[in-house]
């Protein structure tokens, strides 16, 4: 349900901007309010608190003429909107020896468009204490799986997000929910402890928990067999990932070096490979908020830009990159509502939304038969890209060994995944017809700016060094 208290600062939202905008080229304001829960249940505990994702408050944007400043305020009434009014005036006066070395830029584009979105949970909604009661069934489950499965934590997550975007020509809002189920078991032996994780991330109640309900026992097994699980021995070796390595490989290889207020700042390698080969001919791959269902899905971004979905890479041949409307207006190019701000307290960047591979036509089997001797690697753990040099690295939580086609049954953990980004894509040479998109986590800007993300795709199979 929309937010109640964004509709009941909705009149005075207009006033101020109609005030801004007598004064400014250019004025709007993004609200947000943002709720939701996170439940835990583990071996020792329960827990009920607030999700992160959790905000309430405004962001007014402003055109002097010559620059772009923002200024933030967690609430405004018909008693606090002069003050607001001249705090905004004061704020954005800039001294004069700052603007030299300005960019030059004109207002942004503010096309006509009122509109309301909205995206409701499918399906049931269950209340706080039949979430804790199957949390604790999966945990139970879990345990009395093996006498060596140490400690159990499963966890639900859920959040709404309500949105408001004003400016003179625009009034849009929105509501959107998601929710995540997680599995963790942690095996023990002899001194030795692994863990292995499962994700239902679906914007539905019943679909996130039964993901997870039907996975207990696997999950359970999967920490198990980690116990056994050796080093790797440092190599090239032909891979083949699941849909989450995968989708970790879209993310850091190419979604974060097409993030275009990088281009601003000449700190993207890819600026210079627009309309050239960066990967196989197989290769397809999108980014938007538009382009599938998931965690990152929304209607308009945080500059009040509609969703879109963006295709980045079509037959291995880099096509464009993703853009807040800021960095667009700076490159001359349309943004594609890739806008994202961590809270209304802080800066809109270029940020990625649903980055994922389009699927092929191989099936898994036939790429599993294709490998003389490498690995299936499984379960994104973390990475990071320098998108100024294509230097790439992502650790796979596990990868199982493959030789004359057929699996081992030898298990490496954790796996590191390295090299030249384009040498990475460049080795594709098979894509599966399957693709799996999941948003259960967030991304940072460097170390901080978290927003919500999801990624994914197909099978690929293709070569790397892994150590």
């Amino acid at each position: 349900m929309y937010s109640k208290y964004l509709e009941s600062r909705k009149d005075l939202i207009k006033d101020l901007v109609t005030r801004l905008n007598k004064k400014y080229p250019y004025a709007a304001i993004l609200g947000k309010h943002v709720v939701g829960k996170t439940i835990r249940v583990t071996t020792r505990m329960t827990s009920v608190g607030d999700t992160m994702e959790k905000q309430c408050g405004f962001v007014a944007k402003i055109f002097n003429g010559k620059t772009y400043s923002e200024y933030s305020f967690s609430d405004i009434t018909n008693k606090s909107i002069d003050k607001i009014e001249k705090e905004i005036y004061k704020k954005i006066a800039l001294d004069e020896s700052l603007l030299d070395n300005h960019v030059n830029v004109h207002p942004l584009k503010d096309e006509p468009l009122v509109k309301d979105f909205a995206r409701e949970v499918e399906g049931k909604h269950f209340s706080t204490e039949e979430i804790i009661e199957r949390l604790n069934n999966i945990l139970g489950k879990a345990h009395s799986y093996s006498e060596k499965i140490a400690m159990v934590m499963a966890m639900f997550t859920e959040y709404e997000t309500s949105a408001l975007f004003i400016s003179k020509n625009r009034e849009l809002t929105q509501v959107y929910t998601w929710m995540n189920v997680v599995l963790m078991t942690v095996a023990a032996e002899e001194g030795n402890m692994k863990q292995a994780r499962c994700v239902g991330a679906f914007n539905s109640y019943e679909k996130s928990f039964e993901y997870v309900e039907k996975r207990i026992e696997e999950t359970a097994q999967l920490s198990i067999d980690l116990l056994k699980s050796t080093l790797i021995k440092p190599g090239v070796y032909d891979i083949i990932t699941d849909s989450s390595i995968t989708g970790l490989i879209a993310h850091e290889a190419f979604g974060h070096g097409v993030e275009m207020d990088m281009f601003v700042k000449h700190r993207a390698k890819s600026m210079h490979y627009l309309n050239k080969p960066v990967a196989s001919p197989l290769v397809e791959m999108h980014d938007g908020a538009s382009a599938a269902l998931s965690a990152a899905s929304y209607f308009f971004d945080d500059d009040g830009v509609l969703a879109h979905d963006t295709l980045i890479i079509k037959d291995g041949i880099l096509q464009t990159g993703i853009s807040d409307e800021v960095s667009a207006l700076q490159l001359g190019t349309e943004p594609t509502g890739n806008g994202r701000r961590e809270s209304y307290k802080r800066k809109a960047y270029t940020r990625m939304t649903n980055t994922f591979f389009m699927p092929g036509k191989d099936k898994i089997e036939d790429m599993i038969k294709s490998v003389k001797h490498g690995y299936m690697l499984f379960e994104t753990d973390n990475g990071m890209e320098d998108p100024k040099n294509w230097n790439i690295q992502c650790v796979c939580s596990y990868g199982r060994e493959i030789k004359n086609g057929k699996f081992t049954g030898k298990i490496v953990a954790p796996v590191v995944m390295s090299g030249y980004v384009p040498d990475l894509l460049k080795s594709i040479s098979m894509v599966s017809d399957e693709c799996v998109i999941t948003g259960s986590g967030h991304c940072g800007k460097g170390y901080k700016e978290w927003v919500c993300v999801s990624d994914g795709g197909p099978h690929l199979k293709a070569r790397c060094k892994l150590s």
